[in-house]
């Protein structure tokens, strides 16, 4: 079988997440051995090499001034070229911002359904198979993708474990595209304060709920997050009462997201916000309230104050790590 990972980067850098997708698409080849990868950015070509031992065989690299920015147009149209230049049979991107801006237009380039925000996929008797969580994470549905040349999908970060396979380095190719032009343009880019991952690629998370009682309180967690690389999220009580800005919020109205570990502070636990961090692999939660619903979830309850439990925390975390 023949697979086509698009690996995102961003500002010269792949990301975590693309080599998790490269992995999967690594697997889904399986020992054909016939898994590429494509990358797409103003210097597209001097990425490859940071995509060594993931069991990939070709590499295209799609570079230029058209491809500076990323633009759903000009993205669609370069993986595209890809796409027919290897006679790919299953695409494989990352659930990410990108992924659910472009790879609907993709997929609908080629009259194809697309799996999306899956924890797990497989080929299994001539189709696609996906599983994603649904209704809050109550359920699972199984999703087939069958009866096309090319099938689509997108894998949720930090479900599958990005491994290397060896240390080969594959044959990078610079592909040309033609008539990549876009109705849209980028006026300005905004860059956030932080530096840390986005929240729907962080593997560890630390948030805080309204019982932070301030913006300024939330410092506290911003310096338990500095220990361990962490990034900061917010309920959306804590984003309504302005204590957070909204590219913080996690839930249904926010960002879900899947990370190794969440600590939720002064967190009650609203159905909307458990829906978007419920995946969570370990789950840590510090509240007053012994009945908050957010301990029915969580791997790990202490019941107490936040401004005593997380100074204490990030205290114990600095002897570990060894700051």
């Amino acid at each position: 079988m023949k697979v086509l990972v698009f690996v995102e980067q961003r500002d010269g850098k792949i990301k975590s997440s693309a080599l998790e997708a490269l992995t999967v698409g690594a697997r889904l080849a399986g020992s054909t051995a016939d898994a590429a990868a494509v990358v797409v950015g103003a210097e597209a070509g001097a990425l490859a090499s940071q995509l060594a031992g993931y069991g990939i065989d070709k590499i295209y690299t799609v570079s230029g001034a058209d491809f500076a920015l990323y633009n759903a147009m000009t993205y669609a149209a370069a993986v595209d070229a890809a796409i027919k230049d290897f006679s790919a049979q299953v695409v494989v991107g990352v659930a990410s911002p990108m992924g659910r801006d472009f790879f609907p237009r993709l997929a609908a380039r080629h009259d194809a359904a697309l799996l999306t925000d899956v924890i797990s996929v497989e080929w299994k008797d001539g189709a696609l198979h996906g599983t994603k969580p649904m209704y809050a994470g109550k359920c699972r549905a199984h999703l087939v993708s069958q009866n096309s040349d090319v099938h689509f999908v997108t894998i949720r970060p930090n479900v599958m474990p990005a491994q290397k396979t060896g240390t080969g380095a594959a044959a990078a190719s610079a592909l040309q595209v033609a008539g990549a032009s876009a109705q849209s343009k980028t006026a300005e880019i905004r860059k956030g304060k932080s530096e840390k991952a986005d929240l729907t690629e962080a593997s560890l998370i630390i948030s805080g709920g309204r019982a932070m009682g301030s913006a300024d309180n939330f410092k506290i967690l911003s310096e338990c997050a500095d220990v361990i690389g962490a990034t900061v999220g917010a309920s959306r009580a804590a984003v309504d009462s302005g204590y957070a800005t909204h590219d913080m919020q996690v839930g249904q109205t926010g960002k879900t997201v899947n990370p190794n570990l969440y600590i939720a502070c002064g967190i009650s636990g609203s159905i909307q916000h458990m829906a978007g961090m419920r995946t969570s692999k370990v789950i840590v939660a510090v509240n007053t309230d012994k009945d908050a619903p957010i301990f029915t979830i969580a791997n790990y309850g202490i019941v107490g104050d936040l401004f005593q439990v997380v100074p204490v925390l990030t205290k114990k975390l600095k002897e570990l790590v060894g700051h």
